[in-house]
């Protein structure tokens, strides 16, 4: 190699090692076999700056290298030797870190991948997600098939060892100055392969199929969670673990309430009489049944009423949440005369007002007063 090293990496002779590291590593992962199969032209450059890098992330065979340029190798003078196996022994830990991502690993051939995960949307109304609550479900998916047992072979064939890797699932490819391990392109890293396929489900060990699962719905479920079944998503290509099944809730909006995680809502319609002389009101709950609460004399339009434990359950707990009773006091349209001579006795009566009303009556004489 007489190229210079600076110039293979595209770094200046005054570069970082950081910047070297970068460099390296934008062009290692450009040019890496695995992702250029059977290109030679991308294999040999990705010799060539790995063996650059090599040279110049030493501090001492870059000082060497700056001195005496590819002589400091050829000639012997370096410490340790350049040649050979022997240099490149700090080299597997950069190469494992850069390259972990998209290779087959260190040794041995490739595990089997797992099988794909299945998404789903449940809807349940507000009730439902309260009590919790169980649910058929029904989706596509990959199940092991029938006729070869999920191993991809015609009835009583088995896979056979590849002959390229022996097994193992990886080859070695360069020469004795640097090698690469990748993946064997002849058995896709498996360290098997099917010579005579499955005609069900042409060596794939999977077929498709319509599935019905029951699915448990916790008590206090709530709008957005998510319930993983490990195990019920799509089978693996020929072995290796099933996926899961991932299902999402959707709760519905309910007529009379509003829920924010555990805690519910509600706005209860009060009359002019009952906002203000107070009374006791029935409130329903979401369990079906209705609690009494007692409102004292004045309520306010927007008032809220706390009732403990009347909200949603907290999932695994036996706690529930509070029931919000909000005061909306509403005028009426149609008056009788009576109603209205009533009305207008109360209002020459009427001098006490609310702290909040007679601020504000305060504020509007003070505007006034100003201009």
């Amino acid at each position: 190699m007489s190229k210079n090293f600076y110039d293979v990496l595209g770094v200046s002779p005054q570069a970082s090692a950081d910047e070297l590291k970068k460099a390296y590593r934008k062009l290692a992962q450009k040019y890496h076999p695995d992702r250029n199969p059977g290109d030679a032209e991308a294999e040999r450059k990705f010799k060539e700056i790995s063996a650059a890098y090599q040279v110049l992330s030493d501090p001492q065979r870059r000082a060497s290298y700056d001195q005496m340029g590819h002589s400091a190798f050829e000639q012997g003078m370096e410490s340790g030797g350049f040649s050979g196996s022997s240099g490149f022994g700090d080299f597997s830990s950069i190469f494992d870190e850069i390259f972990s991502s998209f290779t087959s690993g260190a040794s041995g051939h490739r595990a089997p991948e797992k099988g794909g995960d299945i998404f789903l949307q449940l809807s349940l109304s507000l009730e439902e997600a309260f009590s919790g609550v169980e649910k058929t479900v029904q989706f596509p998916s990959y199940v092991a098939c029938g006729t070869c047992g999920g191993n991809g072979c015609e009835k009583g064939k088995s896979p056979v060892t590849c002959s390229s890797c022996q097994g193992r699932g990886e080859v070695l490819m360069g020469n004795s100055f640097f090698t690469v391990r990748q993946t064997c392109p002849k058995c896709r890293g498996e360290g098997q392969i099917i010579v005579n396929p499955c005609k069900s489900c042409k060596g794939t060990g999977r077929t498709r199929q319509e599935k019905s699962l029951d699915i448990k719905i916790p008590a206090g479920i709530d709008d957005g969670d998510q319930v993983r079944m490990a195990g019920e998503g799509d089978a693996a290509l020929r072995g290796g673990h099933r996926g899961d099944l991932y299902i999402k809730i959707s709760v519905k909006p309910h007529e009379l309430f509003e829920r924010k995680r555990s805690d519910l809502f509600m706005k209860y319609p009060l009359s002019i009489s009952q906002a203000a002389l107070g009374g006791r009101i029935e409130i329903p709950t979401i369990d079906g049944g209705q609690v009494s609460l007692d409102l004292k004399e004045g309520v306010q339009f927007g008032q809220r009423f706390p009732i403990k434990d009347k909200g949603m359950p907290v999932v695994g707990r036996s706690s529930r949440g509070t029931l919000y009773v909000a005061a909306e006091v509403y005028v009426p349209l149609n008056l009788t005369d009576k109603q209205k001579e009533l009305l207008r006795a109360f209002e020459e009566e009427e001098g006490n007002k609310t702290p909040e009303a007679e601020g504000f009556f305060s504020k509007i004489k003070a505007f006034f007063k100003n201009l």
